[in-house]
C-alpha cells in the first residue's frame, strides 16, 4: 500500500464521513492505543465527537438525534460500556460471599426467599431473596477497587464521573426494626475524600412491609478516588430471638456517564 506523506496511505483519500463509519467498527482500546498513531487525520478524528457519537449509537449508549451533547463523547463512551453494578453477590445469591467486615449481632445475617414472613415482594423481576438482620445490630460491607473494575486513574480524577449507590430495606409487617446504609469514597491509601451517611431509619412494628429505595449520588468529589466503600445494617427493635429485623437487598454501586 501506498502510504501519504503523513502516513495515512490510500484511507486519507476517502470522505471523512466514510473513514468514520470504518473507524467505528473497530474496539475503542485499538482505536485509542493504535489507531490515533497512524497519521495526524486519525488522531483527529479519534480525539473528535463524531467517531465516539457514532459509536455510542451503534451501541444503543445515544439516540439517533442525541437529547443531550455531552462534554466528552469518548469519555461518555467508555463509561457507558463499563456501565454496571459494581456490588458483587447484592441479593444474597451466594450466602455472604464477596461481603467483608461482617459484624453478626444476636443470631447474625441470614438469606431468606422472598417475599418471606410477614413481607412482600419485590417491586422489580429477578430479585429473589434478600438479606434479614437479627436482635442485635448486623452490619457487612464491600469495599470496591476501581482501578481493578477497569476505572484509571486520569479518567476519575478528569471526569470525575457521577457515583451512584443505592439499596432497597423492608420490615416484616409484624416487627419493627432500624435501617443505615453509609458510603464512602476513598483515596489511595483508604483516606476518606467524601462520606454519606443515612440516618438511623426506624420501621414501626405496624408497617406495611414495603420495599424502600434508599440512595445517594455523589459529583464534584475532586481528584484521587481509587475506592468505593459500601456498608449497610441495622436491627430487629422487639430483641426477639430469630430475624426479625430490617431486610436488604438489590445493593448497587454505579459509575455513571
Amino acid at each position: 500500500m501506498k502510504r501519504s506523506p503523513d502516513g495515512g496511505g490510500r484511507m486519507d483519500s476517502l470522505p471523512e464521513a466514510v473513514l468514520i463509519r470504518i473507524l467505528a467498527f473497530i474496539p475503542a482500546v485499538d482505536l485509542v492505543l493504535v489507531c490515533r498513531l497512524v497519521c495526524c487525520q486519525w488522531k483527529n478524528l479519534v480525539d473528535g465527537a463524531a467517531l465516539w457519537i457514532l459509536k455510542c449509537q451503534q451501541e444503543g449508549f445515544a439516540e439517533e438525534e442525541p437529547a443531550e451533547e455531552a462534554d466528552n463523547w469518548q469519555m461518555f463512551y467508555f463509561l457507558s460500556k463499563r456501565k454496571r453494578n459494581l456490588i458483587k453477590n447484592p441479593c444474597g445469591e451466594e450466602d455472604l460471599e464477596h461481603w467483608g467486615d461482617v459484624a453478626n449481632g444476636g443470631d447474625g445475617w441470614k438469606v431468606e426467599e422472598l417475599p418471606g414472613d410477614f413481607g412482600e415482594s419485590f417491586p422489580s423481576d429477578g430479585v429473589h431473596k434478600y438479606f434479614v438482620t437479627s436482635y442485635e445490630w448486623c452490619r457487612k460491607s464491600q469495599v470496591i477497587d476501581l482501578r481493578a473494575e477497569g476505572y484509571w486513574e486520569e479518567l476519575m480524577d478528569t471526569t470525575q464521573p457521577k457515583i451512584v449507590v443505592k439499596d432497597w430495606y423492608a420490615g416484616r409487617r409484624d416487627a419493627g426494626c432500624l435501617y443505615e446504609f453509609s458510603a464512602k469514597l476513598l483515596s489511595e491509601h483508604e483516606d476518606v475524600l467524601a462520606e454519606y451517611k443515612s440516618e438511623t431509619i426506624a420501621i414501626p412494628e405496624d408497617n406495611d412491609g414495603s420495599w424502600n429505595e434508599a440512595s445517594h449520588t455523589f459529583s464534584d468529589y475532586g481528584p484521587g478516588v481509587r475506592f468505593i466503600c459500601f456498608e449497610h445494617g441495622g436491627q430487629d427493635t422487639l430483641f426477639w430471638k430469630g430475624w426479625y429485623g430490617v431486610r436488604a437487598t438489590n445493593s448497587s454501586v454505579m459509575v455513571e456517564p
